[in-house]
């Protein structure tokens, strides 16, 4: 069942729901003050006829004078005076309950009503003498307004109903077109065409919807875009090792090739084999760390124990290196220079940032700064390098990108690529600041455990 009539089928129950409550109420009081109003017309007979008969029992002229001047009479309307010792022996043309009698005994007052007849019945005292005044009659008019209200009610509730499904439907309709026209616009999206975006009107939750939808679109063209750069650039990456190592094979191969071609060679072949290993292990690594951490190790790590650590990592690799730190912004709470991460994934990041450092800047002097401020540690690696070209800063995170000016540095464009995820793999962020031929600034944040 679609939503459209589910939302009608709940209106029209809930209208019918609330009718049936608000005609029973109608039905209710009106049948009760019809009744009420009445009773108290044969009461105000009762009264009159005691006061009169009770008085005087032999001016029935004067009773039958005031009952015509002052009360008209009542359809079939009767009275009936019983001694108190002849009630069992009165015959009222029907026969009257018990608790009737007992009622008006007891409470000197009372009522009775057999479908379109009312009784009512009084306790007088007097003349030394306790006398029973029954006055009867129809009601054919109250009955007939009751008999008329009820058909109105009827007729009103099924009407209402029919009602509350045509509202319901069309206030469904209305309220859903929204949905209707964003489901029509996602299904025109596809693989192809990741570029088209939902209209966005208002502030409502369909526009909050429409909205959700156009930042889930974004994420995934860019994801898209990103993937696609990443296996052109990685098939290109990997064929031209490959390419190289066919073409050693083969002139190694050749039966007239001496002892040192055939060395230099088998010398390259081992080159490009060790460049290919490289680019697997990084493009591995890459993709691991695009997972969400959990399945790695998390232990306290001490930042500055780690940069010194990364430190001696780099002259192992750089031995013309020239590492400086600078900690005279460290505070005394070691707390504050201590985080949850994963030792070797952060080593490695970190280690790759700092070796770029070195790499691009010919061993010049590479500063590296660590504060602790709100709960956030920063790494500042400053060097004295090629710089990177403007047009080149925003994607030097694309995985295999190069800058420009990189051609005489060897290099595959993954270690900052790899380096951003793990920090984000950390809850991190990493912000560059570059100036051609001049300087190029790293700063990695990580919050505080």
């Amino acid at each position: 069942m679609s939503i459209a009539r589910k939302i009608t089928l709940l209106f029209a129950i809930l209208s019918a729901i609330i009718i049936s409550l608000l005609s029973g109420f109608v039905w209710y009081f009106a049948n009760d003050f019809a009744f009420e109003d009445f009773y108290k017309r044969l009461e105000a007979r009762v009264n009159i006829a005691a006061e009169i008969r009770l008085a005087n029992d032999k001016s029935d002229n004067m009773y039958a004078k005031v009952r015509n001047q002052y009360l008209e009479r009542l359809p079939d309307e009767k009275e009936f005076i019983i001694e108190k010792g002849d009630i069992n022996n009165v015959k009222l043309g029907v026969e009257l309950p018990p608790s009737f009698y007992e009622k008006i005994k007891r409470l000197k007052v009372a009522r009775y009503r057999k479908e379109n007849h009312f009784y009512v019945g009084k306790y007088f005292t007097g003349n030394q003498q306790d006398r029973i005044i029954i006055v009867s009659a129809n009601d054919p008019f109250g009955f007939r307004e009751l008999q008329d209200l009820q058909k109105t009610l009827i007729a009103g509730f099924f009407l209402s109903i029919i009602m509350s499904f045509i509202v319901g439907w069309k206030f469904s309709n209305y309220m859903l077109n929204p949905l209707r026209n964003i489901i029509k616009s996602v299904k025109k999206i596809k693989a192809e065409n990741l570029h088209l975006r939902l209209d966005v009107y208002g502030t409502d939750e369909m526009a909050q919807l429409s909205q959700t939808f156009n930042n889930m679109l974004n994420r995934l063209e860019t994801a898209f875009e990103t993937q696609n750069n990443f296996i052109s650039n990685a098939s290109h990456e990997l064929r031209t090792p490959l390419t190289i190592i066919s073409g050693e094979v083969e002139l190694a191969m050749k039966s007239d090739a001496d002892g040192q071609d055939r060395y230099l060679a088998l010398a390259k072949i081992k080159d490009e084999s060790d460049r290919l290993e490289t680019i697997l292990t990084s493009l591995l690594g890459l993709a691991q760390t695009g997972f969400n951490g959990k399945n790695h190790p998390w232990e306290l790590v001490r930042i500055d124990e780690l940069l010194w650590d990364i430190k001696r990592t780099v002259n192992q690799v750089h031995p013309e290196s020239k590492i400086e730190f600078d900690f005279s912004n460290l505070p005394a709470d070691e707390d504050q220079i201590t985080i949850k991460a994963n030792i070797n994934l952060l080593k490695l990041a970190i280690a790759n940032i700092v070796s770029n450092a070195c790499k691009y800047s010919n061993n010049k002097p590479v500063l590296v700064t660590l504060e602790s401020k709100l709960n956030v540690l920063s790494i500042a690696v400053k060097d004295q390098g090629i710089g990177i070209p403007p047009g080149d800063v925003q994607h030097i995170f694309e995985p295999f990108y190069r800058a420009s000016n990189t051609s005489e540095f060897k290099g595959y464009g993954i270690g900052l690529p790899l380096s951003l995820n793990i920090i984000r793999l950390h809850r991190g962020s990493i912000a560059i600041s570059s100036i051609e031929n001049i300087a190029t600034e790293i700063k990695v944040l990580l919050p505080v455990k």
